[in-house]
């Protein structure tokens, strides 16, 4: 029985009513600068303005694709890792966290969360599980991780090890300090063997810094770009694993990974709660 609304009480929109084309939008954004088609203009003209001022902010997004792949890999093939709760997923694209992990072990689960209507309106049609394992889709906010998690316990058990990515998100959050403690209350919920999957663009060039200006400037939600040693702090009270909290390029290489420059603005690793 669907609920009644109180006297009064505007409809609640259609996920395409909540989409806005005026203004540029991360996921969106970030598409265009991986190759994909889900842009508008808006996003498009952004995007030429920051990569004229900074082409290196396109190394970022494809280390980002990147590093998902690898660390996915390495978490399923050297760790045991069947089990995703991947939150800020983005527009899907060519090897999402459950393509990966299920063409090397195909009964793994996943969970995408997001709260973008965009990425929600493609990702419903887009992400599909192999027979074996499960994907599913929530629509959730990060700021609320007792919610995130109850709702991630339909598909996934939280009673067996889970890897939480966080991948590219984690610089939208404005107050850095309470960003550490919502990651906190998720780990606290995932047992010990759980990992943690971070990676966020960093202060660690000039133009990095005036890309990050750049794009608050545009009208976009603000990302934040900040130093390694301030993101770093997300991983205490767990194991680092090698080779650390390094530049994307560092981080596991391999022979896919040498289309982006070795310093790239952006660090990122993988930490186990024991």
């Amino acid at each position: 029985m669907s609920e009644q609304r109180p006297s009064g009480t505007p409809p609640a929109r259609t996920l395409s009513e909540r989409i806005d084309t005026t203004r540029p939008h991360s996921a969106r954004f970030w598409n265009y600068f991986v190759g994909g088609k889900d842009n508008y203009e808006v996003d498009r003209r952004t995007g030429d303005q920051i990569k004229a001022l900074f082409p290196g902010l396109v190394d970022v997004a494809v280390a980002g694709r990147q590093f998902l792949g690898r660390s996915v890999t390495h978490l399923v093939r050297e760790r045991g890792v069947r089990q995703f709760l991947d939150i800020g997923t983005g527009l899907p694209s060519a090897d999402n966290t459950h393509q990966v992990a299920q063409r090397i072990a195909p009964g793994s689960r996943i969970v995408y969360v997001d709260n973008d209507p965009l990425v929600l309106a493609h990702a419903r049609a887009l992400l599909t599980s192999s027979p074996e394992g499960a994907t599913d889709y929530i629509d959730a906010d990060l700021y609320e991780p007792e919610t995130v998690l109850a709702r991630a316990a339909r598909t996934l058990d939280l009673d067996r090890p889970v890897a939480l990515m966080l991948l590219g998100v984690l610089g939208h959050a404005a107050d850095f300090t309470k960003a550490r403690e919502v990651v906190e209350r998720l780990m606290a919920g995932l047992p010990a063997g759980s990992h943690l999957v971070v990676y966020d663009g960093t202060r660690t060039s000039e133009g990095m810094i005036a890309a990050e200006r750049a794009y608050i400037e545009s009208g976009a939600v603000p990302y934040y770009v900040r130093e390694p040693g301030e993101i770093v702090t997300l991983f205490d009270g767990l194991r680092i694993l090698e080779p650390g909290f390094v530049r994307l390029s560092e981080w596991r290489p391999d022979a896919g990974s040498a289309t982006v420059a070795a310093d790239v603005d952006a660090f990122g690793g993988i930490g186990v709660k024991e």
